[in-house]
């Protein structure tokens, strides 16, 4: 379960790094790691302070950049100048579809996507160690406002 895994993956990080186990940071993974988008460190914030109002905003940020550090989770930078957090998993790699007009972010795979890249990059010789496909328009709800 890729929940589980990345809780151990915490725990071990923060006992490598000489660093605390506290309940704040186990209480921001969990909140983290339910979430089902793409969080900037204000998204988490806000949804943490309802119920954990004494978790501070400097402490959020902290705890995201731990979790990048320790593969927990991915950087993603979009083009509006935000960092933004997703969960890393072991699953296929995907793509993004950025709304330009309300910040939706959809993620999706495509296979034929794939293939052409590693045929594209064959005819070059050139040998792809990563990539980041990011797509930016309007989502059907803006077109169709």
């Amino acid at each position: 379960m890729p929940t589980t895994r990345n809780k151990k993956t915490f725990r071990d990080f923060l006992a490598e790094k000489g660093l605390k186990s506290t309940r704040q940071r186990e209480i921001i993974l969990d909140e983290f790691l339910r979430a089902s988008s793409h969080l900037s460190t204000e998204d988490l914030y806000l949804r943490l302070r309802k119920k954990h109002p004494s978790i501070g905003y400097a402490t959020v940020y902290r705890t995201l950049k731990l979790f990048a550090e320790c593969g927990v989770a991915d950087e993603c930078h979009f083009s509006d100048g935000q960092t933004r957090y997703e969960a890393s998993t072991s699953e296929e790699h995907h793509d993004h579809l950025i709304c330009t007009g309300c910040g939706a972010i959809l993620e999706f795979e495509d296979r034929r996507i794939e293939e052409l890249q590693e045929q594209v990059a064959k005819e070059h010789g050139f040998r792809i160690a990563s990539h980041r496909l990011e797509l930016y328009g309007l989502c059907a709800r803006c077109c169709a406002d």
